[in-house]
């Protein structure tokens, strides 16, 4: 009867058991001689049963010695088969990528080493059973082992040199779901192991790796924080390598899927991802901006951060990012298909970013995302207007107007502006609704915020005189304010700080042109609105009439502030006032009082109020400098107490001056009561 185990001997069999390399590695030689006498004669039959013996009896024994030895022979009946290897290809290498996994390093070892030989031997035919092998070596390349590691790095090698050989053959499509579930291995060795394959493939011509890059991307990113330098400049290279080939062929692979991964990375805390991400952003906008325009919100969140990054570390990245957002900007400014970019741009969710970014803490930020928002405004104001005006103006009057920084508020600024451009030119007047509710807005700031009126509200008022109709700003702030009947302590420091912008800012110009001109029906009516308001605080008031060169009204308000209240506060502002005097501003005053116009009315009203004047004021510097100022012009006291009334540029408008009178003898009557309200509650 046949032995179970022919046609190899027992002597064989045992030889084969040994403990001993020696007498396995004679076992081997033998079975390798009678593998080659039955192939010479066709007689496959033999040969099967062989193989099948050596991996049921001895590949799959508990016996690690067994194992080994079957190991030994099964690359030997491989050896001996050579070419014709690949008609028994899965029958040798199916036992022996199970010893792979064997508990006994050893038998790992020779398992790495039969495998090898097979390799070696089948090359091509090897092909159709990658997978496996792939997966087998994937495990392998981690063992802990150094003696395995090193067999399994050889093994690696081969198998690359044989894909290459065969890459017509070569199928992509299986190559890359093995790789997308190993990519995101946490062991070095398995990273650097995926890193190789992902690497020699790219550099066959025949193989086109980028059209799977999608797939893989986030791996790779993933690989790139390895914390072995030489694994991330092997995974630097390679992407360094597909963004080269993508620049050379942009429709070589789609753009538009990988464009989150990266939008992910850029936010990365580790430096050299987010500088990876942030180059590849760049050059996919560069290469094919106006097909990821749909991504602006994504981008946003990943580059605006960046730009507040001030290091000599991070420069890098912070000079990327700025080129990133201006070539996002030139595709919604000066491009051809700017229309379509804005159409294609989700507004709704570039408006949130946008919106959070606002309240960041880096200035560099918030400015651009100020002048993002401003751009929006002016190149779809309609869309911007009807559905992000409402929730932008509390985030710009509280957050971005309060800012530390000069560069955000004046941005800021511009924005408002902005809006209430869009809204005025939507209807007609300066009494747009969401105008004047802004700037009730502004105004109710500035009252619960003394410091900030105090450091911002001069900046903030001059830019919105330079951005929009100064007159409308001046009127819609005096038609509020002369509303004002509780916080009139606030309602008269916010006149003194218009009063001071009017008179000292190079931009108002005009409006101070207009005011001069009483006997014009506009700019009456523009006198009595602010008149109104400016009897708020009477030192202002006085300002105001000698701007519009109301003389006569001038010299009558004098004579009440002898029954007035003769405070500090008062006396400064009347000090200042004199100084404004002697200004540029009112050189037309200053030639006033030595003028015939009028029949000499000018002059007198004008003496007689700075004399008044100059009579409140202690012996000071300031009293000094108004009375050279006046020694310098006639003695207009021994003229008629009198003179025509009808001379005077008052009579000569339409204004009813005595009306005006007698509300700002109200107005300060009402501010009399209060302070003596509070120092009754004070005291």
């Amino acid at each position: 009867m046949e032995s179970a185990s022919a046609p190899i001997s027992e002597a064989c069999g045992r030889a084969l058991s040994d403990k001993t390399y020696e007498k396995r590695k004679m076992a081997a030689s033998e079975i390798e001689k009678m593998v080659i006498e039955f192939n010479a004669k066709k007689n496959v039959a033999q040969i099967r049963r062989i193989i099948e013996v050596l991996s049921r009896d001895f590949v799959t024994s508990n016996d690690s010695n067994k194992k080994k030895g079957g190991l030994i022979a099964l690359a030997a009946t491989s050896i001996a088969l050579q070419k014709d290897t690949e008609h028994f290809i899965e029958e040798l290498v199916n036992p022996v990528l199970n010893c792979l996994m064997d508990t006994d390093k050893g038998v790992r070892y020779f398992a790495s080493e039969s495998l090898y030989n097979v390799i070696k031997v089948a090359r091509g035919a090897i092909i159709p059973m990658f997978p496996s092998l792939f997966v087998s070596l994937s495990r392998l390349v981690t063992d802990p082992d150094q003696a395995v590691k090193n067999g399994s790095e050889l093994l690696d090698r081969m198998l690359k040199d044989i894909v290459i050989e065969s890459n017509a053959t070569f199928d992509l499509n299986v190559f890359i779901p093995l790789v997308r579930e190993r990519i995101f291995a946490k062991n070095s060795f398995a990273r650097q192991f995926i890193i190789s394959w992902i690497s020699v493939l790219n550099t066959v011509p025949e193989i086109n790796m980028v059209i799977y890059l999608p797939e893989i991307l986030l791996g790779l990113y993933q690989i790139l924080e390895d914390p072995m330098p030489e694994i991330q400049r092997m995974c630097e290279s390679l992407l360094t390598q597909f963004l080269k080939m993508i620049k050379a062929d942009p429709t070589v692979t789609d753009l538009s899927q990988m464009v989150n991964v990266l939008i992910v990375q850029a936010q990365s805390s580790n430096v050299l991802i987010q500088y990876s991400a942030l180059i590849w952003l760049k050059e996919f906008i560069q290469l094919s901006g106006e097909s990821l325009i749909g991504f602006s919100s994504g981008i946003f969140t990943a580059v605006l951060p960046c730009l507040s990054f001030e290091s000599e570390s991070k420069k890098h990245i912070k000079d990327c990012a700025i080129a990133i957002n201006a070539n996002l900007l030139e595709l919604v400014s000066t491009s051809e298909n700017k229309e379509k970019n804005l159409n294609a741009m989700e507004l709704d969710s570039v408006m949130e970013v946008l919106r959070q970014y606002l309240i960041h803490s880096s200035v560099p930020t918030k400015i651009a995302a100020l002048k993002w928002v401003h751009h929006l405004f002016t190149e779809v104001h309609d869309e911007m207007s009807r559905k992000h005006a409402k929730n932008l103006f509390p985030v710009l009057l509280r957050d971005c107007l309060s800012d530390s920084s000069d560069e955000v508020v004046l941005q800021a600024i511009v924005v408002l502006a902005e809006i209430v451009n869009s809204a005025t030119a939507s209807g007609s007047g300066f009494d747009q609704r969401q105008y004047r509710h802004f700037l009730m807005e502004l105004l109710t700031l500035f009252s619960e915020n003394k410091i900030f009126l105090e450091n911002r509200g001069t900046l903030i008022i001059r830019q919105l005189c330079r951005l929009l109709n100064a007159e409308y700003i001046y009127r819609t702030f005096a038609e509020i304010l002369q509303e004002e009947s509780t916080n009139l302590k606030f309602a008269s420091t916010m006149v003194r700080t218009l009063n001071m912008i009017l008179l000292t800012t190079s931009d108002l110009f005009e409006l101070r042109n207009t005011l001069r001109d009483i006997r014009n029906e506009k700019s009456a009516s523009l006198f009595e609105c602010l008149y109104r308001c400016w009897s708020h605080c009477a030192v202002s008031t006085l300002s105001l009439c000698l701007l519009a060169q109301c003389y006569q009204h001038v010299s009558e308000i004098v004579v009440l502030f002898a029954d007035m209240e003769i405070t500090i506060d008062l006396l400064v502002e009347i000090d200042k006032l004199v100084q404004l005097i002697e200004s540029p501003i009112f050189a037309s005053l200053r030639l006033a009082l030595v003028s015939h116009a009028n029949d000499n009315a000018d002059a007198q009203h004008l003496s007689r109020a700075l004399y008044g004047i100059l009579m409140l004021l202690p012996q000071t510097e300031v009293f000094n400098l108004l009375r050279n100022r006046l020694q310098c012009v006639p003695n207009y006291w021994g003229q008629p107490a009198t003179v025509n009334s009808k001379s005077s540029n008052e009579s000569q408008s339409k204004i009813n001056f005595g009306e005006l009178f007698a509300h700002f003898k109200r107005v300060q009557e009402l501010h009399h009561r209060q302070r003596v309200e509070q120092r009754k509650k004070m005291g």
